[in-house]
């Protein structure tokens, strides 16, 4: 599980990294900016939402110890 939730976080990192890429900086609430934008903004929930399973299943394994 911790090798799956680490490349789930890593997948969601390289999302970030191509919705930046796709980005109008001139207009970024236009168009494909738009769909960008969007996918940067799930792409960091993801991120953030992984971050708190790992950590809730590292304070699981220390609370059976």
């Amino acid at each position: 599980m911790k090798i799956f939730t680490t490349l789930l976080i890593f997948i969601a990192i390289a999302l970030i990294i191509f919705n930046i890429t796709l980005l109008d900086f001139d207009k970024p609430f236009e168009g494909k900016s738009m769909i960008a934008l969007i996918g940067i903004v799930a792409s960091f929930c993801a991120v953030f939402i992984l971050i708190i399973f790992k950590m809730s299943k590292k304070i699981e394994s220390k609370l059976k110890n």
